[in-house]
């Protein structure tokens, strides 16, 4: 990958972001920004096998990523063609033990493409994104983090939906998540030793809904990605930060496609829900204030 100069997130940008997550509202219209957008007609419709792209990216989350990477590698697939494109710091040496055991990890209609940043790079997520969205070759992307397991039958079940479909974008109406949970938990501990392929315990999932495309769950048309990158022509989600950035970008990137994304049934797809944030030092005052807003969200709306 040619790497390219990213100029560093300033004040003044801080201020446009603002005035963006209210644009991504509706309060500007997103042709304003996007001119690019194919129309549905001109989408094309993919048939089996599927040819599908996993862009996940990775920050001080190597126990979640093994189950991640675990699941391509344990269970079969053959309606779909999975290329894991993984971003992430060569500074997050946990990480990159893991990856290396996986990429001795092979399987038919699999392929690895695992992609180092530097990690002011990383910390904004759009970044990688755009970067996948306007190389891939793929007939579907799925942005996700890697928090979200693909479990027994999950993708062969996707690629029979998406086969022919000509949206720009679509989710799981439904996943399998946990409750919030703590850093010493069994599931989280399981995986902190030497590298190797996991077994999830399903115990500790339930169903949860979903109402729109959030950031882990983008699931978007190949001709939409490359025609459009990911907020590739909002330039503040595409520079760099010296720490993990808010996604807020996820909502403009929806704004700028025009959809909120189709609900689709994709049963197995796993969300391991955590207390703790790998990307703030652990035990700081943000890391604590965080971990109890998201403690709090749990409670009252279940998220």
């Amino acid at each position: 990958m040619n790497q390219r100069h990213y100029d560093t997130f300033t004040r003044l940008d801080g201020f446009k972001e603002v005035l963006f997550r209210f644009a991504a509202k509706g309060w500007l219209p997103y042709h304003w920004f996007n001119k690019n957008l194919p129309s549905p007609e001109q989408l094309s419709k993919a048939e089996l096998p599927i040819k599908l792209e996993i862009v996940s990216h990775c920050w001080n989350y190597s126990d979640f990523l093994t189950y991640q990477l675990s699941s391509l590698i344990k269970y079969d697939f053959k309606d779909v063609e999975v290329t894991h494109t993984l971003f992430y710091s060569e500074e997050d040496v946990a990480t990159s033990k893991v990856l290396e055991f996986f990429s001795s990890q092979q399987k038919p209609r699999l392929t690895w493409n695992f992609i180092a940043l530097p990690k002011e790079q990383l910390f904004r997520r759009a970044i990688g994104r755009n970067i996948a969205a306007k190389q891939s070759k793929a007939d579907w992307l799925w942005f996700t983090d890697c928090d979200v397991v693909f479990h027994e039958g999950s993708l062969d079940a996707l690629a029979r939906e998406l086969q022919g479909r000509q949206d720009a974008l679509v989710y799981p109406g439904k996943m399998q998540a946990t409750e919030l949970l703590a850093k010493n938990d069994p599931l989280l501990q399981k995986v902190k030793q030497k590298p190797a392929v996991r077994e999830v315990d399903m115990e500790k999932f339930s169903d949860r809904s979903f109402s729109r495309a959030t950031g882990p769950i983008q699931i978007v048309h190949g001709d939409v990605a490359r025609a459009c990158g990911y907020c590739h022509d909002l330039k503040v989600y595409q520079k760099t930060m010296p720490r993990w950035s808010k996604c807020y970008d996820d909502r403009a990137f929806r704004w700028l496609i025009n959809s909120q994304g189709v609900p689709i049934n994709v049963p197995n797809v796993l969300f391991i829900r955590h207390a703790e944030k790998g990307r703030y030092h652990q035990g700081s005052k943000i890391s604590l204030f965080r971990k109890s807003i998201r403690r709090i969200k749990s409670r009252l709306i279940g998220r």
